[in-house]
């Protein structure tokens, strides 16, 4: 009877695991076209599935312009009146924001396991409240140490509630199926510069930088947190599969290196021209109004490449449009290393339209080769090195353009050269847990 009793209670275990492991049983997700379907059958059930998506694309992509427009573009604007009214320099305000950083990346693992067993919707509705806290307290601080620890809510806020959790929560929804969705969101939080710099830029001329914390504060509560709580579905069963669950073990074999390497590379390009591209060109000859109008084009080439990965190359493999993503920088590396400072455009277009990819990517290239199960976990794993290279990234970009000028775009040039070579180590047959 001993032996009866124990074997019920491993299979009760068991089909609780199977609730976070087995998405189309936890959630009401779309089924899956038929591999022998028609064309047409094919379609039609595509255009339904993506009628489903609709709804949490358009509430994602929201929340995730408000969180980024909110937490990890403020410094760009706000770091020199906060120096200021502190009385420190502003290197202090973005080392805090490197912190904050480097905080994300070492809670992602973890943030990414909670979505494997509760789903989105709790963590990036928590997401909100956390982000909120963070930014009143920046608002409310009259010393380094406390804008420090704001910063360092907001370094927890990030983790919760940036791209990696938002990938994760629709791998959980959707499992395989989750490619046009994360291409989805993207395409609209990729305005989220666009959208958040004036509004930050029209507080802080009006309202001042503290009061401009409070109303971004006030956005996350208003309108992040319903659209998170309201619109993400709730997973069948959660409580009780986490309760069940036991922390999976993901070996780090020689894919996860490859790929934990390929974005650190890219991103520690992304995170250096972000916050040097107007300095480089600039050391090509162009003047100042010449590399703002360049880099202004970054944000149109990031959204057409990201309409084109939805349309176009939605039929292959992530792995054939990272590969072309790796690629343009360099291609426009060279091109503003031949012909000067008037192609600083061309360049901004090329670096523009592969970043906008590589941001998808970060999403779909590992659910593509691992699939839904533990994604969560695995993509934040994947993206700790990222995070941390594109914290120190503008630091060092900044030392080695001081030393190399515009040819510091042969460093970065390499980088991307190299993620490009560890792509094609990488199979792109989908691999059985």
């Amino acid at each position: 009877m001993a032996c009866i009793r124990d074997e019920r209670k491993a299979a009760d275990q068991a089909s609780l695991r199977k609730q976070i492991e087995h998405v189309p049983d936890a959630v009401d997700a779309p089924a899956v076209p038929a591999a022998n379907g028609t064309d047409d059958t094919a379609d039609q059930k595509h255009w339904d599935m993506t009628q489903r998506q609709l709804p949490i694309i358009l509430a994602l992509g929201t929340t995730q312009t408000l969180a980024w427009a909110s937490s990890y573009y403020l410094p760009a604007l706000l770091a020199d009146p906060m120096a200021h009214d502190l009385g420190v320099s502003s290197n202090w305000i973005f080392g805090a924001f490197s912190a904050s950083l480097v905080i994300s990346a070492m809670l992602g693992p973890r943030i990414g396991r909670q979505i494997d067993l509760v789903g989105g919707r709790q963590v990036l509705s928590a997401s909100n409240l956390t982000i909120a806290a963070g930014l009143v307290l920046l608002g409310f601080s009259q010393s380094v140490v406390v804008m420090a620890l704001a910063w360092l809510v907001l370094g927890i806020g990030m983790a919760m509630g940036l791209y990696d959790a938002a990938f994760a929560a629709l791998g959980r929804i959707y499992g395989t199926e989750a490619r046009g969705s994360i291409t989805g969101i993207t395409l609209m939080a990729g305005f989220a510069s666009t959208v958040g710099w004036p509004l930050t830029a029209w507080g802080l001329a009006h309202i001042g930088w503290r009061e401009t914390c409070f109303a971004w504060a006030a956005a996350n509560i208003l309108i992040g947190l319903p659209l998170n709580f309201f619109m993400l579905p709730a997973i069948k069963g959660a409580k009780q599969a986490a309760a069940a669950a036991e922390k999976p073990h993901l070996p780090l074999d020689r894919t996860m290196v490859l790929l934990a390497f390929v974005f650190a590379a890219v991103w520690t390009v992304t995170g250096a021209m972000a916050v040097h591209f107007p300095r480089i060109l600039e050391a090509t000859g162009a003047t100042h109004v010449e590399a703002i109008a360049a880099g202004a084009l970054i944000g149109p080439a990031q959204v057409i490449a990201r309409i084109l990965e939805a349309s176009v190359l939605s039929r292959f493999h992530p792995l054939w449009s990272t590969r072309l993503a790796c690629l343009t920088h360099p291609i426009g590396a060279a091109v503003v290393a031949i012909f000067g400072a008037p192609a600083a455009s061309a360049f901004a277009l090329l670096h523009g339209s592969g970043n906008g990819i590589l941001t998808i990517a970060r999403g779909t290239l590992p659910l593509s080769i691992f699939g839904p199960k533990d994604f969560g976990y695995r993509l934040g794993i994947i993206g700790a090195p990222a995070r941390m290279a594109q914290a120190v990234a503008p630091l060092a970009f900044g030392l080695l353009i001081d030393v190399m000028g515009a040819k510091v775009l042969m460093v970065s040039s390499a980088l991307s050269l190299s993620a490009l070579a560890a792509l094609f180590l990488i199979r792109a047959k989908p691999r059985p847990d």
